[in-house]
């Protein structure tokens, strides 16, 4: 043999790797070539390694990431003289694809320079920054195989296309002012292009419109964050009383260390901070609410708004109130006419719909989609060679996974099946996902919920399908998520949320699990209560606080605020047992305790309101000692004393926030407690949406020192991670059978 075959695999197409490895080899002086095929990148060398594979993983390019190298012997026919970039190949699907990335500092200051030919173009981009997963119809990720297809590449472009030493070498959204995409400007009197469509939009938003913003995976709604009058225009037209509106800031300075490095981040994502810190905003942004979520600029159209503008802007997503985001210019002209005084286009197909994701400070993820998806998840040690699975998530902040071989890959948040539009847009995703990963699935995964959309929608595909219960699901997302070896031992797990599928039918919400990853033992929970009227106590919940006082409040009629409501009525239907099924259900404990506060609206207009605004109230509070209990007594929690407590104590509605979720956390941690200890786990896990109440997390470490917790981070607590918790149930599942 006369030299190696170097075989990467990982996040290496689309970052520049190529032209990475082609300076590299210059800079070695060696000869061979490289390529992209389905599994990533192929390289071929004369001669031995001397050096350069070491030279590959020291200097990585910063969208890139290396996940392996395997090193073969390789026999050269004919040796060549120098080092080569090849045409792409094809085969089955392995390498990672990369997620759209914010605007690199070095296409910013082009975009900013009158000497630069792409001087003020709104859709510059290299092979450092631009969409990447929005764009792509196949892989390999090349030009034809895009939406770019669809412009040929001017002769200086082209130039630059083709030399290995230009940043723009491969980049496949590349383009200028003479071949690429152009922005268009539409409303009721005009339609005009280029720098007069931006400079239209500028003037509509400054005299206090809402205009609709094609970006890369979708449209936003943008109006000025400052302007109270344009806000509560926005909110009357989407139909969007108190949801919070995102808000684009300039710049990063003023934030965190920590939201800094993640607003300033290639994923650019919306960083949920303190409201107090973020200047020139009216009260209608987050309405009873201490948290905004900001973003900064991450494509250039956006950078040239915010540059022209210089204020702050709601950047909310494009839809109609029950209805996905528009990504087509003609669902936005039709969805969103009613909406928007003028509509801010582009002539670039957007292929995958990719919704802003949403982290907090910390870094914990509340909405997983553009910047991070499709990044792959690995699965833990002890999972080898999975067979292709396709894993349909929940019905509510959807996420669907294909899991193979070593790791999982998780969809865009996909949002509310039941919301019209929604079914295309998920199948429209899973084909792609299917095509560019080459993946046949074996066998569906779906929720046990016989009525969840996705579980039909996976039943249909006429495959061999398992059923894994949701809870089992939040736990051991996150047990995967960190690592836990699939052989890694039992643990105790805490899973709240509003409501899922338990066992012989019950509706579970509040539940204390044994868990590892093929079965899982219920131990405990919140006591089971009435759901009055079924779904209408989701978005209605004093329904949920007449439900707990008939269930825990001797002479309820007198004790709780319920005057302004039928509470008699439905007082009656729940003894009949008329659509009124018990569920033990944390969410609506918390919708509950809001209620008896009144500090939410009713009906709520989002999911989690009364929950968001109560934790808000409770942060008003100093904290401290307080009467209130929820004691774990006798193998149960009980309920009847909380509520003695709470309605013999006469503070303010802080401190009595506050108060809820202290005495709620000691009670959970010493039912935790309890189990560990009797099972001699010293590991405890967390899941499901209630999770996402920082306060509640605080106060259960506080409570349980000593014991190793395990809280959901980089994927949601809530449903957005579902789909991850059934792959690896089903994954581990399937290698016990392999086993015998």
């Amino acid at each position: 043999m006369n030299g190696i075959a170097l075989r990467v695999r990982g996040k290496v197409q689309g970052v520049g790797f190529r032209p990475f490895v082609w300076q590299v080899a210059q800079q070695l002086a060696r000869c061979g070539d490289v390529s992209n095929d389905g599994e990533g990148v192929l390289v071929h060398l004369v001669g031995a390694d001397n050096g350069f594979v070491a030279h590959l993983q020291r200097h990585c390019p910063a969208l890139a990431r290396i996940d392996s190298m395997d090193i073969t012997p390789y026999h050269w026919e004919t040796l060549p003289e120098d080092f080569s970039i090849r045409a792409s190949g094809a085969g089955a699907m392995s390498t990672q694809i990369v997620p759209d990335a914010a605007t690199c500092p070095a296409c910013l200051a082009e975009m900013n320079d009158p000497r630069n030919r792409r001087y003020r173009y709104p859709f510059i981009n290299c092979t450092h920054c631009g969409p990447r997963f929005t764009i792509i119809h196949a892989m390999p990720y090349d030009r034809p195989f895009t939406v770019m297809a669809a412009f040929p590449l001017c002769p200086a472009c082209e130039k630059e296309y083709c030399d290995p030493r230009d940043r723009r070498f491969h980049a496949q959204p590349v383009a200028c002012v003479g071949c690429g995409p152009q922005l268009s400007w539409q409303d009721d009197t005009a339609m005009v292009y280029g720098e007069a469509a931006l400079m239209a939009a500028v003037g509509k938003i400054a005299q206090g419109g809402v205009v609709a913003v094609k970006g890369l995976g979708g449209f936003h709604l943008a109006c000025d964050a400052g302007n109270a009058s344009a806000v509560a225009l926005l909110r009357a037209r989407k139909h969007r009383p108190t949801k919070p509106l995102a808000v684009m800031v300039a710049q990063s300075e003023g934030f965190s260390s920590q939201a800094q490095k993640l607003l300033t981040s290639p994923a650019s994502p919306i960083v949920l901070v303190a409201k107090n810190v973020v200047n020139g905003l009216c009260e209608g942004i987050t309405p009873g609410l201490d948290e905004v979520g900001i973003l900064l600029p991450s494509n250039p159209i956006q950078h040239l708004l915010m540059q022209a503008l210089k204020r702050p802007l709601v950047m909310t997503s494009g839809n109609l109130n029950g209805r996905p985001p528009a990504i087509s210019n003609e669902d936005a002209l039709r969805d969103l006419a009613q909406i928007a005084d003028g509509f801010l286009l582009h002539n670039r197909d957007i292929v995958q719909r990719m919704d802003d994701s949403v982290l907090r400070e910390s870094g914990e993820m509340l909405r997983r989609a553009r910047g991070y998806v499709p990044d792959a998840m690995p699965l833990p040690a002890g999972f080898n060679d999975i067979p292709p699975m396709l894993c349909c998530g929940a019905d509510m902040k959807n996420t669907f996974c294909l899991v193979r071989g070593k790791e999982a890959v998780l969809s865009q948040h996909l949002g509310d099946l039941s919301e019209q539009g929604v079914e295309a847009q998920w199948q429209k995703a899973l084909t792609l996902m299917q095509s560019i990963y080459d993946f046949q699935p074996q066998k569906v995964v779906v929720d046990a919920h016989p009525g969840y959309r996705s579980g039909q929608w996976g039943r249909a595909l006429g495959l061999p399908f398992e059923e894994v219960f949701h809870h089992h699901a939040h736990a051991a997302a996150c047990m995967a998520e960190h690592g836990w070896p699939l052989e890694g031992g039992d643990v105790i797990a805490l899973t709240l949320d509003g409501i899922g599928m338990g066992e012989k039918g019950e509706l579970w919400g509040g539940e204390c699990l044994r868990v590892n990853y093929r079965q899982f033992e219920r131990l405990a929970g919140l006591p089971a209560v009435a759901l009055p009227g079924g779904d209408l106590a989701a978005r209605q919940p004093w329904r949920n606080l007449l439900a707990q006082g008939m269930a825990f409040v001797p002479e309820w009629q007198s004790r709780l605020p319920l005057d302004n409501h039928p509470a008699a009525a439905l007082a009656r239907a729940v003894e009949r047992g008329i659509n009124a099924p018990l569920v033990s259900s944390c969410g609506r404990l918390f919708d509950a305790v809001a209620s008896s506060l009144g500090c939410t609206t009713e009906p709520l207009s989002y999911e989690g309101e009364a929950a968001c605004q109560l934790e808000a109230l409770a942060r008003q509070s100093a904290g401290g000692k307080h009467p209130i209990v929820l004691p774990w007594r006798n193998g149960a929690l009980e309920m009847a004393a909380f509520w003695q407590s709470w309605l013999g104590w006469p503070a303010a509605n802080a401190e009595k926030a506050w108060a809820f979720h202290d005495a709620l956390a000691c009670g959970l941690a010493d039912m935790l407690r309890h189990f560990a200890r009797q099972a001699q786990i010293r590991t405890l896990v967390f899941g499901g949406g209630v999770l996402h109440n920082q306060l509640l997390r605080e106060r259960l470490a506080f409570y349980l020192t000593g014991f190793t917790l395990l809280f959901p981070h980089r994927l949601p607590a809530g449903d957005g991670g579902i789909s991850f918790g059934q792959a690896v149930i089903a994954a581990a599942r399937w290698q016990k059978e392999r086993k015998g």
